[in-house]
Order: C-alpha cells, then sequence, then structure tokens
C-alpha cells in the first residue's frame, strides 16, 4: 500500500515482495516494514494475519529505545549536565562501578556484563532505580573498559538511572518530553495502547504460538521499554537519517554528527560492523548505515537509516525468532534494495555570479602550492575557500575569519584546524600557514 505516489512502482513491488518473502520464510505471524525518504514515510509494506497489520498497529521496538536513551544523554551533554568522559560516580556516587565513563556506556567499551542481576530482565517485572544500583557490585565487569566491544543492556539501565538523578525526573517523562512531543510521535508509549500486536514465540516444529508477557523494565526500561508504530517510528528514522529536521529542537547538526563517530568496532574481521554514541554502525559496500535492532520477548524491530541519501527503513515483527534473515540482515537488505532503485542525485547547486572579496581578503585568494601541488583560493559565501587543482576532487577547505589574520576550517581534512595569515617586512601577505603546513606563491619557494 503506497503512502506516497513519488515512490516508483517498481520500487514499491520490489519492497512488497520482499516483505512478504522474509513473512512467510521467517515464520513470524506478521510483519511491516515502512520506507522513509527526506524525513516523510512514502510506503508501507505488511505481510501475515495475526494480526493484519497497519502503520497504525503498535509493536515493542526492544533495543531502538537505546537510541532515544543516548539522544537524551547527549542532550544533557549540551546543557553542561555532564561530559562524556564524566565517571559514572561522578552522577551516581558509591557506586561499585564508578570509574566507568558516559562514553564507555554509550558506545558499549565499558566492560559490563551485558544484563543485571536477578532474572532475566526483558520477561519480568522490573525494579527501581534504587534496586537497580543495589545489585550492582565489581564482578559484573566482564572486561577492562575499552578491552573491546561488548553489548550491554545494563549499561543503558545505568545511563536511564544518570539521567533520572541528574534531571530529577524520570526517563519516560524526558522521552515524552523533549523528543517525543516535538517529533509529533503521539503513538509511542512506554506501554502497549491498543491497536498493538501481541508478541509470540512460534514452535519450531508445528508453528503454534505462545503468547509472551508485556512485563514493565523498570529501572531497565531505558534499554527496550518502548512500544511504536510504522508511523511514529518513521518520524524517528527521519530525524536519525537527518537531524536538521527537526531544525536543531532534537540534537545541533555537530552532535547528531558526534553520534556516528565509531567508538568501537564490532567486527574486526571485516569491519562491516561498529558502535557510535547510541547507534549501531553498518557498511554495506561504500554505503554506511546507522540505527539500531530492538528484540523483547514476542516481538522483533529494526531500523536502519543512510544519512547520505536521507533514506531509511523501519520494520516490525511479533515474533522472537524470525528464520532465513533474521530482522537485521532483513531491515539492511531492505534499505540497500531501495536506495540500489531510487539513487537519489547529488544536488548540484548552478552557478551565479559571485562577488567580490573584501579589499584585505583579496592578496588571499588565487593560485598557492605546497611541495610541488597548486592549490586554488577563491571567495565564496563569505569564506575562503581552498581546493586542489591538479589531484582528485575532494571536500573543499572553507575557512572563516575568526580575527586579523587568523582564520579557521570548517570543511574537510583540515576542519578545525587554523589558518594564520604570514606576512613579509612590508606587510605584504607571504604565505598561508595551515597547520604547520606553509602554502606559498612559489612552485618551489627556496628555504
Amino acid at each position: 500500500m503506497a503512502v506516497d505516489p513519488n515512490i516508483r512502482p517498481g520500487t514499491v513491488a520490489q519492497v512488497d515482495a520482499a516483505v512478504t518473502a522474509a513473512q512467510a520464510a521467517g515464520r513470524v505471524p506478521s510483519l511491516i516494514a515502512g520506507v522513509v525518504r527526506d524525513g516523510a514515510l512514502v510506503h508501507v509494506a505488511a505481510a501475515g494475519e495475526t494480526p493484519t497489520p497497519t502503520a497504525d498497529t503498535q509493536y515493542r521496538i526492544g533495543s531502538i529505545s537505546k537510541t532515544l536513551t543516548a539522544t537524551l544523554v547527549l542532550r544533557l551533554r549540551d546543557a553542561g549536565g555532564l561530559a562524556l568522559d564524566d565517571p559514572l560516580e561522578r552522577h551516581l556516587p558509591g557506586t561499585p562501578v564508578g570509574p566507568l565513563t558516559v562514553r564507555q556506556l554509550l558506545g558499549h567499551v565499558s566492560g559490563l556484563q551485558r544484563e543485571p542481576d536477578g532474572e532475566w530482565w526483558e520477561r519480568s517485572a522490573g525494579g527501581d532505580v534504587d534496586a537497580l544500583l543495589a545489585g550492582l557490585h565489581t564482578g559484573k565487569l566482564a572486561r577492562p573498559p575499552f578491552a573491546g566491544y561488548h553489548y550491554s543492556n545494563l549499561a543503558y539501565g545505568l545511563l536511564g538511572a544518570l539521567l533520572e538523578r541528574a534531571t530529577g525526573r524520570p526517563w519516560w517523562q524526558l522521552v515524552r518530553e523533549q523528543l517525543l512531543t516535538p517529533l509529533g510521535m503521539t503513538r509511542t508509549s512506554y506501554q502497549a495502547t491498543e491497536p498493538f500486536a501481541r508478541g509470540y514465540v512460534v514452535h519450531p516444529w508445528d508453528g503454534v504460538l505462545r503468547e509472551e508477557p508485556r512485563h514493565d523494565a523498570g529501572a531497565m526500561a531505558p534499554a527496550g521499554q518502548l512500544w511504536s508504530t510504522v508511523t511514529d517510528l518513521a518520524r524517528w528514522a527521519g530525524f536519525l537519517a537527518d537531524p536538521a529536521t527537526a531544525g536543531g529542537a532534537i540534537l545541533s547538526a555537530s552532535t547528531g554528527a558526534e553520534m556516528t563517530v565509531p567508538v568501537a568496532i564490532s567486527d574486526l574481521e571485516s569491519w562491516t560492523a561498529g558502535h557510535g554514541l547510541g547507534v549501531e554502525l553498518w557498511r554495506r559496500g561504500e554505503r554506511v548505515y546507522l540505527g539500531h535492532t530492538g528484540s523483547m520477548p514476542g516481538y522483533l524491530a529494526v531500523l536502519v537509516a543512510h544519512r547520505r541519501s536521507r533514506t531509511a527503513v523501519v520494520a516490525f515483527a511479533n515474533a522472537y525468532t524470525m528464520l532465513g534473515s533474521g530482522m537485521g540482515k532483513f531491515g539492511i537488505d531492505l534499505l540497500t534494495t531501495v536506495l540500489d532503485a531510487e539513487p537519489k542525485p547529488e544536488p548540484v547547486t548552478g552557478w551565479r555570479p559571485g562577488l567580490a572579496p573584501p579589499a584585505e581578503v583579496a592578496p588571499l585568494t588565487g593560485r598557492w602550492w605546497w611541495m610541488g601541488r597548486e592549490y586554488e583560493a577563491s571567495w565564496a559565501d563569505d569564506a575562503l575557500v581552498l581546493r586542489p587543482v591538479t589531484l582528485p576532487a575532494g571536500t573543499p577547505w572553507r575557512f572563516t575569519r575568526e580575527a586579523p589574520d587568523v582564520w579557521r576550517c570548517h570543511t574537510g581534512m583540515n576542519t578545525g584546524e587554523i589558518m594564520t595569515v604570514r606576512r613579509g617586512p612590508d606587510g605584504a601577505v607571504s604565505a598561508l600557514d595551515i597547520a604547520t603546513f606553509v602554502f606559498r606563491r612559489d612552485v618551489l619557494p627556496a628555504e
């Protein structure tokens, strides 16, 4: 069922076929997927009859909840409430794992064991924050911090406790007020609200369904409690695919980019998977995807986004096991299908006449040389732009002035670096010093 007529019929047919085939091969009662482009839900495909899903049917999203928890932590950091390298004990005094840092917890490199003490938290009612913290002990460290990637649900329970103690408000209240309301996610909830799909374990031999309980995870809720719909999760996927979509109301563009910087590579053999600050990262060919998978008893979910094309896929199933591809690979493959079928061309900006640079900037424009390589400096949009003339095209370096003869780069390999304008005894510009690399007018200047 197409939501947007702008998606090609051929792509619709491929997505519909993939969902139907995955539901059949996976032996899941129902499967539903949505395609998101430029922040909008453009197509929904569904298969199965238990129930017959719609874009408004709730499923449990499991660990996709972690992406919301991580976003709250980054918002608190941006507001000055913490630093990513703060030790946990700074915000949760007295904890026996206090030296672990916020960054380590976000990126699953803290060394914490995967689960808290007690019964399997996903299938039993959870306690409060005090009970979670009381269950901590030094034996919960499976390995030293940064000794390698080790996924930890417990880490996100502790991040939720940190948020509650640092703000004085429950995690769910923060989610609702800071994330769901601004994005209009009215069908994302803490507990299931009708219509919702019941979750099952499917008997491997006869296909009989056993309905699973839907417990309140308590203090572990930040690791996997939430329920959502294709329509709602598409809004979250649109945000993750392009944080600027929310106009900075959720995260700044720089923090959104910081989320995707790898903290750890989880696949050291082929480097096809890793983890950033709260998001999983997957490389497929020349593309890098971000998002998260999710599972709770009776439910599977996936969100996969590609930032360069601002395209994403979300999908849900109401079974604990999906035979064949599994939910994660299904989502990644479905997004790859969409991108291969409908590649988005690089945006092209038409040429327009420029403005002459200010008098004090004009001496910086023109040709410059460094180690026998030729570069061109031009003035555009109130910035000095340097690009190589003979080397393969790359990202130009865009500098803006911070002080007389002091400029800072904002794009390309020199991002964040300072360019200092060197002058001769007569005050004329003699060279551009970019992080100790000196660019001169002569091809091979005398030293």
